[in-house]
Order: structure tokens, then C-alpha cells, then sequence
């Protein structure tokens, strides 16, 4: 469907991160179109099917149960969501459903600005795409927050407040929500384009208090970066920042020291926001940078305010607001 971009914040906000990204090289793969749907005539079905995600050979029928599309052999298929609706959930609260009452999910791997899925193959089987054709926003839902984001395949994926929305395969029914806090991931969207949060606000389906980056002062090193579980992050001497972001931290490597996945600025607390962009490994995955350097956790920190990383092998370092090493000696 023939669109404009939803908003000129978010235009805004794609020039600003593209400037990030020319800071520190050009990256591929990390930039994606989107523009705004709006309202359109409510249909259902299926909108977009793709093939090429599994790599299996040509694209799959797909069927529609309830809105979303399954196929078989190669993939994910995207699904048509018809009308979008405010549903009220004992838990969540206020979700984004389907015309069938079907949940629609985020994944904290995307990016909202700009708009971009990282859910291909595998994942997206399981995680159907929602498709940005034939559907139109229901009562109490604002238009502008919807948009579009076209994937690898060429299909437009929907997006609210920039970010991709799924279904997951999992939910059998009207009104189910058991994607939510799937590996502490994968959320139910609530109307605005976040999180839906529990009641209790805590728990693995909510947005903790903590930001998904912010600053501790430790008593020993100062002003430190840590995730939302307040985990100690940290940065390797061997990686590289410059002319773009590169990890040498892989296999055995990445076991021990989980790469920080993207994390939205301003889901951040305290951290500079120059050179703040996330980038694609050499294994494929996506990966969050402060000041262009890549980012992790360590394994061996159990629980939070641990710093048991700080200096491991002469080339560990936890990481300060602006992304230097924090007790590094002098290079």
C-alpha cells in the first residue's frame, strides 16, 4: 500500500540515529523504511505471504485461523490482523489485539527508530509477522502511532510506535497471552506502542522501574553502566569501535559473556547518547554499543551490583555513562 511516514518525530528520529551510525562507519543491514498505514478498509486474510525465510525451496500455502497465518516448509507467512483493538486484560491491562482477539506482541531484539525486525526464519514461524495490509485501527487507537516496516522478503510487517508486531504461534485462542515475557523478550503491545505492564508492575511480562540501561555508582569503580536487572555491564579490550562496531567475542567466548541485545535510548538512564547504536555481529545476531563500543554482561556476576568481571584477564572492563573502560590501565 502506497503511504507516507506516520510522523515527523520519527523521521527525526531515523536521521538521528543514521547520524550515529556515520559516526562510527556505515553499518548495513541496521536501517529500514517504514511509513504510516492509518485507517484502510477492514479485511482479514492474509496479506504479504513471503518465502525465503527458512531457505526450504518455494513459498508455502498458508491458512488463517483466527488471523494468524501458518505455513508449511518454509517459514514464517505474514498474517492479516483486519481490525485493531484495545482489549482489557486482568493482568496486562490494556493490549493490542487483533480483529479476532488475537494478542500482537513485540520483541526487544527490533529497533523502533528506525523501525527493524530481527525476527527471521525459525524465529518468525514462531513468531508470525502481523501484516500491515487490509486493516484499519478501532476505537481509542491512535492512527498515527501505526506504520510499516518492509522486511527481507519485501512484505510490509505492521508497526506501533515503530515497533514490529507478531503474533505468537503459541496462543490458541481469543484473548491468550502466552507469549508474554517469553525468554524476558517477547511482550504483549500495549495501545502506545510499549510494553504491557502487570498489574503489580513487576514480573517477567512487565517493564521493571529500572531502565534498560542506567547508571549504578559502585563504591569501588564510580559510575557504571548496568541492564534493567541492574547486572554490571562490561566491554572487551580486543573489540573495536572504529570506522564500525566489531566483536571478537564469540563462541565459548559469547557463552561466557552474553552480548547486551538493542536496547531503545530512550528505555536508557544517564548514558550518553553519542555513538549510542546497535549493529549485526559476525554470527548474525544484533548487539547494543555505547559510544560505538560493543557491550555484554559476564556470566559469573550472579546477581546485581556483582562485579566479579571487572578485569578478567587483563581485557575486561566494566563500562562508564560515556562508554570508556572503567579501571583500565592507560593504553
Amino acid at each position: 500500500m502506497k503511504t507516507t511516514w506516520r510522523s515527523a518525530s520519527l523521521a527525526a528520529g531515523t536521521v538521528a540515529v543514521l547520524a550515529l551510525t556515520s559516526a562510527c562507519g556505515s553499518e548495513s543491514g541496521t536501517s529500514a523504511s517504514s511509513q504510516n498505514v492509518g485507517a484502510t478498509a477492514p479485511a482479514g486474510g492474509i496479506g504479504g505471504v513471503g518465502s525465503g525465510y527458512g531457505g526450504v525451496g518455494a513459498s508455502a500455502s498458508a491458512s488463517v485461523t483466527g488471523g494468524v497465518g501458518t505455513g508449511t516448509g518454509t517459514g514464517a507467512q505474514t498474517a492479516g490482523a483486519g481490525e485493531l483493538a484495545i482489549s482489557a486484560n486482568a493482568e496486562l491491562g490494556k493490549i493490542l489485539t487483533d480483529s479476532a482477539g488475537k494478542t500482537l506482541y513485540r520483541f526487544d531484539a527490533d529497533t523502533a527508530e528506525p523501525p527493524k525486525s530481527n525476527c527471521e526464519g525459525d524465529c518468525a514461524t514462531t513468531w508470525p509477522p502481523v501484516s500491515a495490509d487490509d486493516l484499519s485501527a478501532g476505537d481509542g487507537i491512535d492512527k498515527s502511532l501505526l506504520g510499516e516496516v518492509t522486511r527481507p522478503d519485501g512484505s510490509k510487517q505492521l508497526t506501533v510506535g515503530g515497533w514490529p508486531a507478531y503474533y505468537y504461534a503459541k496462543d490458541a485462542k481469543a484473548g491468550d497471552t502466552t507469549g508474554q515475557g517469553v525468554g524476558n523478550k517477547w511482550f504483549a503491545l500495549a495501545p502506545d506502542g510499549k510494553k504491557a505492564k502487570s498489574d503489580s508492575g513487576s514480573g517477567s511480562g512487565s517493564d521493571s522501574a529500572q531502565a534498560g540501561l542506567s547508571v549504578r555508582k559502585d563504591a569501588n569503580l564510580g559510575d557504571i553502566v548496568v541492564d534493567k536487572s541492574g547486572m554490571t555491564v562490561y566491554r572487551f579490550l580486543k573489540d573495536k569501535a572504529w570506522p564500525k562496531p566489531v566483536s571478537n567475542c564469540n563462541g565459548a567466548c559469547r557463552d561466557k559473556w552474553p552480548v547486551v541485545e538493542p536496547v531503545d535510548f530512550a528505555d536508557t538512564k544517564g548514558i550518553q547518547k553519542k555513538g549510542y547504536m546497535n549493529f549485526t555481529r559476525g554470527d548474525g545476531d544484533p548487539q547494543q554499543t555505547i559510544n560505538c563500543f560493543p557491550i555484554y554482561t559476564f556470566s559469573g556476576d550472579k546477581a546485581p551490583g556483582d562485579i566479579n568481571g571487572q578485569g578478567v584477564g587483563g581485557t575486561w572492563y566494566a563500562v562508564a555513562p560515556n562508554g570508556d573502560l572503567v579501571g583500565a590501565p592507560k593504553q
